[in-house]
């Protein structure tokens, strides 16, 4: 039997605060929003406000705290601080690339 490794997949994401004056929002969960894809609920428990997302399986619901994802596809989900932490790594923006070339080729730049 043969063994297979995943492909690397690149994905949007933020941490959700549960604030409406997060300042990272990004542009295609405002849209989410506005086209009633995604939707928040405010409340008084411990567990509110909590977003809930529609996507092409399910709906699905973010707490304060947990990655809000747009992936390859442009499918949005959720996902838990802890396994967010476990399955991605932060990709490297375009200068952090540039240094890490430089550094390979002329580790003295």
């Amino acid at each position: 039997m043969s063994k297979y490794i995943k492909k690397p997949v690149v994905v949007e994401a933020f941490k959700w605060t549960g604030d409406r004056d997060q300042g990272e929002d990004p542009l295609w969960i405002i849209e989410a929003i506005e086209n009633g894809l995604a939707w928040i609920r405010e409340g008084t428990s411990k567990y509110e406000p909590v977003m809930y997302i529609t996507n092409s399986k399910d709906v699905m619901f973010a707490e304060k705290g947990d990655y809000i994802i747009k992936d390859a596809q442009g499918e949005i989900y959720s996902c838990k601080p802890d396994v967010f932490k476990k399955t991605y790594d932060k990709y490297p923006e375009y200068d952090e690339i540039v240094d890490l070339i430089k550094n390979q080729i002329h580790p003295n730049y």
